[in-house]
């Protein structure tokens, strides 16, 4: 068990790792074992950030939504940003096999083909095309000390 300096009691992230799964014909992908029981109850895939997809448990999906409309339909980024999360949502249902259904224009707006990296961050998990994933690591831990410098400024 982990305490903060409150005293508060840190729940274990729900999603950590990476790891590489085939899509078959029909755009099935197997979800990582210890994931699955998070999505049970259902999950939300949606278009991502950073050309990836991002999967919620219903739970996580239903605060993000919460927060999302209630942002001002004044501002033209908040319209953007609405319109991207919710217009490319998706249900998902996990079959007997593991295995999740990705819609066919999902896949190809993070150009998945036949293989794909699943990665946990902690409330949600991305699902990336091997190519873009990788170079998308490559770029980050090439300037993490940039990063590092940033996250420091926000107080992390």
């Amino acid at each position: 068990m982990i305490v903060d300096k409150s005293g508060d009691k840190w729940k274990k992230p729900m999603f950590l790792g990476e790891y590489t799964h085939s899509v078959d014909p029909k755009g099935r992908v197997a979800i990582p074992v210890k994931f699955r029981p998070e999505l049970a109850h259902g999950a939300v895939v949606t278009r991502g950030l950073d050309g990836c997809l991002f999967i919620y448990p219903q739970a996580e999906w239903q605060i993000l939504a919460e927060k999302l409309k209630n942002l001002p339909i004044t501002q033209a980024d908040a319209r953007a940003f609405v319109r991207l999360m919710f217009s490319g949502a998706f249900e998902l249902e996990i079959d007997k096999q593991g295995r999740v259904n990705i819609p066919a224009y999902l896949l190809k707006y993070a150009h998945v083909e036949k293989e794909t990296v699943i990665a946990g961050l902690f409330n949600r998990i991305e699902i990336w095309s091997v190519k873009a994933w990788e170079e998308y690591r490559a770029q980050s831990e090439g300037k993490s000390d940039v990063i590092a410098e940033h996250l420091a400024s926000l107080g992390i």
